[in-house]
């Protein structure tokens, strides 16, 4: 009997563990059936033009992975119990039953269709793009690989397996908590107690607990405009009165438009998208609207650590004296997007029901995960990596703006002190989703604005650059063929 397995030998994975998962899912699968009686480690060796070791390795691995036994002088053969939890079904090429008789009218079942709502899109494959000005994505040459990997080997050591591998429940790890408490939280100006403090997966989800339990179909909810997309989509799982509050120089206007809110949501210390700075004086009327009308304000601090063209302000939530503020944030900005750490800060009544509907969604974050985060802030490879990063982009930040001012002369940027974006108004007759399309044509990936726009007017001549994922070299060539392209469907 022939056995075919494909193995990819540029691949990461070694050709003795490519071959060790797919004899695996073979039998898992039932393609080898149970006592199947495997090939001698030369024969397949042979066959799959692999070393003979490779093949020896493969089955010992299999082996002690309970997949295969030995006979004595018969070689190795398929477990039977292996697959004694295994669900006998006849297997279909293309589809299995489930999908193929589906009857159900789930558009009537559905309370919802989340799927339609608008949102931003970018490419999967963002890294195939010389030219990458998107948004929210790091730079991989940046991250401490080898100290990331330090205090990963630490975090699955015996005792911290023994720690994190239980079901906590709805705590969370008690080492990432103080260091989001001793090392985080101050450098905006926070000092809190353990009890105020929610780990979360990301900000999102911090974002999501929080208007699940502020928000009713009853309550208003207002959001700066352009702003954050899935603010806007969250809210409206819960309430259709979400109330677009304009947003100029200096952020999020205070005005009259707040006075009927039961919730605000803000980005003062870099507005989003825009990356406005909000300024004292408008802090306090923020602060003061908020005692007279009797609302909530959820202050989204996602890049609380990228200001550094001058001396950053205090979050907003350090001049609340009533609690009115709660305060999310995020390591995605900082350390990596797809670690999906972030952490909720608020006043212990608040953060009591928010852990608890934490739980209900999803127990707690990873805990193997919060450790390993835990030891690479305590460590304080967190504080080295922000160094770094500040060095990076505030080099990229200038060769950006150098080239905007040269090749696109007359368009705005909006003015800020970092961030890891830039906001451009363009002129008023141009598209930018058609800008952005053609671009993409050309190898540059640039963010059209009308999507954080949530009033019905919303204008199209603005877009979003990022610089954290693009080389610096690549950036002026970049703008180049951004300018080249937007003369064309200007013309």
């Amino acid at each position: 009997m022939d056995f075919w397995f494909d193995l990819d030998r540029s691949a990461e994975r070694g050709l003795q563990s490519q071959l060790k998962d797919q004899i695996s899912l073979a039998i898992i699968e039932g393609r080898i059936a149970p006592q199947t009686t495997m090939p001698a480690s030369r024969r397949l060796a042979k066959q799959l033009g692999v070393s003979r070791n490779t093949v020896v390795l493969a089955y010992s691995a299999l082996q002690e992975d309970g997949y295969l036994k030995s006979r004595e002088r018969s070689g190795f053969y398929v477990n039977p119990e292996i697959v004694d939890n295994v669900v006998a079904v006849e297997r279909e090429p293309s589809q299995t039953k489930l999908t193929k008789n589906n009857s159900i009218s789930w558009n009537d079942r559905l309370t919802m269709h989340v799927s339609e709502e608008r949102n931003i899109v970018k490419p999967t494959n963002w890294r195939d793009y010389k030219y990458c000005f998107v948004y929210g994505q790091l730079d991989p040459k940046i991250f401490p690989v080898q100290h990331w990997r330090e205090c990963w080997r630490d975090a699955v050591g015996v005792q911290e397996i023994t720690d994190w591998s239980q079901d906590l429940i709805d705590r969370d790890d008690e080492l990432l908590v103080e260091q989001i408490r001793k090392r985080i939280l101050p450098r905006r100006g926070l000092w809190v107690g353990e009890s105020q403090i929610l780990v979360t997966v990301g900000a999102q989800n911090a974002l999501f607990i929080t208007l699940k339990l502020l928000l009713n179909h009853e309550k208003c909810f207002g959001l700066e405009d352009p702003g954050y997309p899935d603010a806007r989509n969250i809210a409206g799982l819960f309430t259709n009165k979400v109330k677009p509050l304009n947003v100029d120089k200096n952020g999020l206007v205070v005005d009259h438009h707040v006075a009927d809110c039961d919730v605000v949501f803000s980005t003062p210390g870099h507005q989003s998208p825009t990356t406005v700075t909000m300024p004292s004086t408008r802090r306090q009327q923020l602060l003061q609207a908020a005692h007279e009308h009797d609302f909530i304000v959820l202050e989204d601090d996602y890049e609380a650590e990228t200001n550094y063209m001058s001396a950053p302000l205090p979050a907003l939530a350090t001049q609340d004296a009533e609690g009115r503020v709660i305060y999310l944030g995020s390591l995605s900005k900082t350390l990596a997007p797809g670690l999906r750490l972030g952490y909720l800060v608020g006043s212990e009544p608040f953060i009591r029901e928010a852990r608890a509907l934490r739980r209900l969604i999803m127990r707690h974050p990873a805990a193997n995960n919060q450790r390993a985060a835990a030891y690479f802030l305590s460590r304080g490879h967190h504080e080295s990596l922000l160094r770094s990063l500040v060095r990076a982009n505030k080099m990229k930040r200038q060769i950006l703006l150098e080239s905007l001012e040269s090749h696109l002369p007359g368009w705005q940027v909006a003015q800020n002190n970092g961030g890891s974006s830039v906001w451009i108004t363009g002129p008023r007759e141009l598209d930018t989703p058609k800008l952005a399309q053609k671009c993409q044509e050309v190898g540059v990936l640039i963010e059209p604005g009308n999507i954080h726009f949530t009033s019905e007017n919303r204008p199209f001549n603005q877009f979003r650059l990022g610089y954290t994922s693009i080389a610096p070299e690549n950036i002026r060539d970049g703008v180049k063929l951004i300018a080249k392209t937007a003369r064309q469907l200007l013309q």
